[in-house]
């Protein structure tokens, strides 16, 4: 008899650690799960920037064979060399005139109500023909 109490009393512990009680580890999943809702828009957000003004000098003064200038108007049109001309004639150009010189830079000069996407089309067609060096003008500080 005292055998059969000893398996039982065996049996009953065994039992109770196999039953983990979970509750406290979905309450803390579900604090995790609040947290990250919480916090992924703060995340995905960005930051609100104040962008420096325009000072100072390029770092070594540039031959004007190794600049071109590409002008983008409000509107999205683009101009070079003061002449209106499609974004792909200035790209073609610009990597006819880049095979000749690869010091080239490209200056461009938008004006500030012009849109991003005009810039990015000018910057990713240049990269698609090899041109990476670009200056993006600005108006000096203290000219109106």
């Amino acid at each position: 008899m005292e055998e059969n109490m000893r398996r039982f009393s065996q049996r009953s512990h065994l039992v109770t650690l196999s039953e983990i009680n979970i509750t406290p580890l979905l309450d803390l999943a579900f604090v995790l799960l609040i947290i990250f809702i919480i916090t992924t828009p703060l995340l995905e957000k960005g930051l609100e920037l104040k962008l420096p003004k325009a000072v100072g000098q390029p770092a070594r003064p540039l031959r004007k064979e190794d600049t071109r200038t590409v002008e983008i108007s409000p509107q999205g049109a683009y101009a070079m060399n003061k002449q209106m001309m499609r974004l792909d004639q200035i790209v073609n150009q610009l990597a006819q005139d880049y095979r000749y010189n690869t010091n080239l830079v490209i200056f461009v000069r938008a004006d500030q109500d012009s849109k991003m996407k005009d810039f990015v089309a000018l910057t990713d067609a240049c990269m698609q023909k090899g041109i990476s060096r670009y200056s993006i003008r600005t108006q000096p500080i203290g000219s109106k």
